[in-house]
């Protein structure tokens, strides 16, 4: 099942594009031109709408941003349909918009399906949409990782369940023995720690502090130390307001206020805004009463206890105390919360033994779950080592190379502190216990070697055309892009590269820049990328080529001269063969 197509993308203000509209088959679809030109145009502006990195040097001089547009036809029910409208993309009568603008300044923005969207998802799609394919990949071919990453991608369920499993358990198994060298390399240390956390736990309990407990004898010691000012104070006030039995003639408050309300109930009926005045009054002798009646009895439960004084400020010293070690001058509630912290430290510390048993029991029980584990991933690797080395030598025998023999190397490490594979105490890491390596032999004769090794750039581009060939069959992707897989590669084995792709094209979308005439022949639709200069500004274009247009840059690939007719006659027979092979 196809999964999507890129129908065209529209480019503009990128780099030395003004403003282009490149328009992709949905089979086999060629792009040429001058050098780095087809290259600039089509994995550039794809790579940004696939969520690659945005560099404002792309942004064509002159110009306050480049805009990066794709159309790409989406099934509903697929993939990328279904996470696109997660993320509350709208489909277009099963067409998905995508578009990238990357400002001068480096700002970029994303849109999927009218929404604006994070450029991480655009990646995320990618990842169900289309394989980009260039040099650069083939030099990661070389790389042991990458080659094992191939092999487990192409052997599916058999190793990915295993694998999960295991990188569960090697991931559990880093923890447990980092805990468990961590106590027992810092014993002392740790014994140190429990010692002094036993003795603050003991200061703490001696004093007991109480949450808020300083606060509160902070206000007693102040009442006290100025009881005989406060009574002093409480006194003359009462005396000011209910007057003073020593004094019979005083004036006081109470009495001023309550002729004043006398005088004006007296007369109260005559005006409400004077009886407003006079219910006031009122509320004012009231109010005076009552403070009065609270500051004889404050004056009297007034206690100027010395030593209850002593006895406050020596609390407060040993609170402080522990305030200053212990509660990093917060108060008592922080000293209480450190108490219980420690106590739980504590408590830790004083079970090392239990907990070093308990991690050492879960050590040796993962250490046999996870060779249990690599002996599976082994296993299988194994098996879809054969069977995939004899699908990509089969291939290679399409793409010129038909005495090529291609085959894995599967080995391990010995380490008596790793796990067993096999019989053998063996090396592991995140991903099993196996070194994978992808061998090949070119010729008869030739002893396999590693492709980093044994390989030219022709015979490698060739291995990583077969191998994507190969996961086409078991692990497809809707769209192929492929930056000049064919670099170093020329005369039949071009052709059969050509006609290799043309195939892949019958079950996806393939897009191929190319420099050869070989391969381009072979796709249904051509586009040429020109640059213009007006001597001042260089411009490039597409240009979709059919029929003489066709034959004429195909003979400028081949040749060099467009109206060469050996080149012509050459051009048109590449073209007969090729549709005569479709």
């Amino acid at each position: 099942m196809v999964w999507g197509v890129l129908e065209e993308m529209r480019i503009r203000s990128l780099g030395v594009i003004d403003d282009a509209v490149v328009e992709l088959s949905p089979g086999f679809t060629a792009v040429t031109g001058e050098t780095g030109a087809g290259k600039t145009m089509v994995v550039t502006s794809l790579g940004l709408l696939l969520g690659g990195r945005a560099d404002p040097a792309l942004v064509r001089i002159g110009a306050a941003s480049a805009v990066v547009e794709g159309r790409i036809s989406v099934p509903p029910g697929a993939p990328a349909a279904v996470r696109a409208e997660e993320a509350g993309a709208e489909l277009d009568e099963g067409v998905l918009l995508v578009s990238r603008t990357v400002s001068a300044e480096g700002r970029s923005r994303a849109h999927l399906g009218g929404r604006s969207v994070p450029v991480g998802l655009l990646a995320e799609l990618a990842d169900e949409l289309v394989a980009v394919h260039g040099q650069t990949d083939q030099q990661g071919l070389l790389k042991p990782a990458r080659q094992r990453g191939a092999l487990d991608r192409y052997a599916g369920e058999a190793v990915s369940v295993p694998l999960a499993a295991y990188g569960e358990a090697y991931r559990r198994l880093r923890a447990v023995t980092a805990e468990l060298d961590e106590i027992t390399t810092r014993a002392r240390e740790r014994a140190q720690e429990a010692d002094l956390l036993r003795f603050g736990l003991e200061e703490v309990e001696a004093v007991a502090p109480l949450p808020g407990e300083d606060a509160e004898l902070a206000a007693e010691a102040e009442r006290l130390g100025h009881a005989e000012a406060l009574a002093s104070a409480a006194a003359l006030a009462h005396a000011a307001l209910a007057g003073s039995p020593e004094d019979p003639e005083s004036v006081d408050a109470t009495t001023l206020v309550a002729g004043a309300g006398r005088a004006l109930e007296a007369v109260r009926s005559h005006d409400p805004a004077l009886a407003a005045l006079a219910d006031r009054m009122g509320e004012i002798s009231i109010l005076l009463a009552d403070v009065a009646t609270e500051l004889a009895g404050y004056a009297d439960d007034l206690d100027a206890d010395p030593l209850r004084l002593a006895a406050v400020e020596e609390r407060r010293a040993a609170l402080t105390q522990l305030i200053r070690k212990y509660g990093d001058g917060e108060g008592t509630a922080a000293v209480l919360a450190w108490a219980e912290e420690s106590a739980a430290r504590l408590g830790e510390l004083d079970n090392d033994d239990d907990r070093i048993e308990e991690l050492t029991a879960e050590r040796d029980r993962l250490r046999d779950e996870l060779s249990a584990l690599a002996q599976r991933l082994t296993d299988a690797r194994t098996e879809a080592a054969d069977r995939f080395a004899a699908a990509v030598t089969a291939e290679l025998a399409s793409l010129a190379m038909p005495h090529a023999r291609v085959s894995f190397s599967l080995a391990q490490t010995e380490d008596p502190e790793g796990v067993e594979v096999g019989g053998r105490r063996v090396a592991y890491g995140p991903s099993g216990a196996d070194e994978v390596e992808l061998l090949l032999a070119p010729h008869p004769g030739a002893p396999p070697r590693p492709i980093a090794k044994g390989a030219s750039g022709g015979e490698l581009s060739r291995v990583m055309l077969a191998v994507e060939v190969v996961f086409a069959g078991v692990d497809p992707v809707p769209t192929y892009l492929f930056d000049e897989v064919d670099a170093g590669v020329g005369g039949k084995a071009a052709v059969e590269i050509g006609r290799r792709l043309a195939k892949l094209a019958r079950t996806a979308q393939v897009v191929v820049v190319t420099h050869l005439p070989q391969v381009a022949a072979f796709a249904d639709r051509q586009l040429l990328v020109e640059k213009t200069n007006d001597g001042s500004v260089t411009r490039s274009g597409v240009t979709v080529l059919e029929g003489e247009e066709r034959v004429r840059e195909l003979s400028r690939m081949l040749a060099g001269q467009e109206d060469s007719e050996t080149a012509r006659a050459h051009a048109e027979e590449l073209l007969a063969a090729a549709r005569a092979d479709g």
